[in-house]
């Protein structure tokens, strides 16, 4: 098999994984690929993948039987294996035409964790000691690999990542009985406690050996099982507190084969929507310092299709509005729809020096067609205060629909 015939088939077998963003790394030394504190440069195709790191598997050969995965040893599908020095010669090949800027490296679990992890190993140990590349590099660490060679993995990358996949132990032993929730939780503690010891390492010694310095994140697929978003959410927010990951990502299920236990792929369609609304619900984990229980409940489980996350949240809390966005203080103005944290520190920032009124906050880019059902300036409601709630939840819906309907209509979400 030719290296192009390896190529087009582990390339299409990585586009499953959506666990795949650049950020700032900086590595000291070498020539070739030199991360700036920037982060890596990317863009992304009309589909929505990134196409500036080189996205591809070292091998879609595996030994294990994951139902909802479409490299499962069950599936009757092309084979390839890349050698590492195959990869690597790749890679900067790519490279040096310029048509990446670093590299995304899967696997499928070829004989076992340990030598999957070990031919991972020896392609990145190319690239970085033999090529002195210094480019962005994202490996995905192997669950149920020996810590010896998954730390060995994390000097060489500059982010690791630890695919949890299916959102409880349940659905794991239904579907992918070779994957234990432990070897998967495992590794991510092993990541977190080497990256701080790497940092605190750096700050005795210049010099010291860096570990995953853009830390490490995480893959759930959404739709292939009955999980709750709650359920999704609240495990979430229990990954970015016990192994502070940077991402935690959601793929939409997109059937790849008859399953009497998987969703039938005849009237199935991918719930890109629910991807949608978890994404953004993930946001305000990460950035508006809302907790799980805040965006939904044990009672309220499921994500409003029709309406964002925050606008949902400020219906369902009108007690808290209308916030006075000259004297709210930094944490209020952020939960306010249309402000965010950018916003909010504009607003503190202008108000110093003068009252802000509707026109003030257009010039600092609030975005008013949802924040004026919420705000009051200087005492003066808005027009749209004065709106009843069910007229106020209309048209913050129809807001949302013309932005939705193109991207979901094949769905058949939304009405004709």
């Amino acid at each position: 098999m030719t290296i192009e015939e390896k190529l087009t088939i582990l390339t299409d077998a990585a586009k499953y994984d959506v666990a795949c963003t650049s950020s700032g790394a900086d590595r000291s030394g070498g020539r070739l690929g030199k991360t700036m504190a920037a982060g890596c440069c990317h863009s992304f195709s009309a589909d929505g993948r990134c196409v500036t790191l080189l996205k591809v598997l070292l091998t879609n050969v595996c030994c294990y039987d994951c139902q909802y995965c479409v490299n499962r040893t069950s599936n009757d599908l092309p084979r390839a294996m890349f050698t590492p020095r195959e990869l690597a010669e790749l890679t900067i090949d790519f490279y040096r035409r310029n048509y990446i800027e670093g590299l995304f490296l899967s696997s499928a679990v070829v004989r076992n964790p340990d030598y999957t992890t070990e031919l991972m190993i020896k392609a990145l140990s190319i690239l970085r000691e033999e090529y002195e590349f210094s480019g962005y590099i994202h490996a995905k660490a192997i669950p149920g690999a020996d810590p010896l060679l998954t730390a060995r993995l994390g000097q060489l990358a500059d982010r690791l990542s630890v695919n949890i996949e299916l959102p409880s132990s349940k659905s794991l032993a239904l579907l992918a009985p070779d994957k234990k929730k432990d070897d998967i939780f495992r590794p991510m503690a092993q990541i977190q406690a080497g990256i701080l010891e790497a940092k605190e390492d750096r700050k005795k010694f210049r010099h010291a050996p860096s570990f995953a310095p853009a830390g490490q994140s995480t893959q759930m697929i959404v739709g292939a099982t009955e999980e709750t978003d709650y359920h999704i959410l609240k495990l979430s927010e229990g990954m970015y507190q016990k192994y502070a990951l940077k991402r935690v990502f959601f793929s939409a299920y997109v059937p790849v084969g008859a399953n009497p236990l998987l969703p039938s792929p005849v009237d199935f369609k991918p719930p890109l929507l629910r991807e949608h609304r978890l994404y953004q619900s993930d946001w305000l984990l990460r950035y508006y310092h809302f907790q799980a229980d805040e965006i939904l409940s044990p009672d309220r489980p499921t994500l409003n299709p029709q309406l964002d996350p925050k606008c949902n949240w400020a219906m369902d809390h009108l007690e808290f509005f209308p916030v006075e966005v000259n004297q709210a203080d930094y944490q209020t103005l952020p939960r306010v729809p249309g402000i965010g944290p950018v916003g909010a520190r504009r607003i503190i920032a202008a108000r110093r020096w003068r009252s802000l009124d509707e026109q003030a906050l257009k010039k600092l880019g609030i975005v008013l067609k949802r924040a004026q059902y919420f705000i009051t300036c200087s005492g003066k409601m808005t027009p749209a205060l004065r709106l009843r709630p069910e007229s106020v939840l209309r048209a913050l819906t129809a807001l949302e629909a013309p932005a939705l309907a193109p991207q979901y209509e094949q769905l058949s979400l939304f009405p004709a």
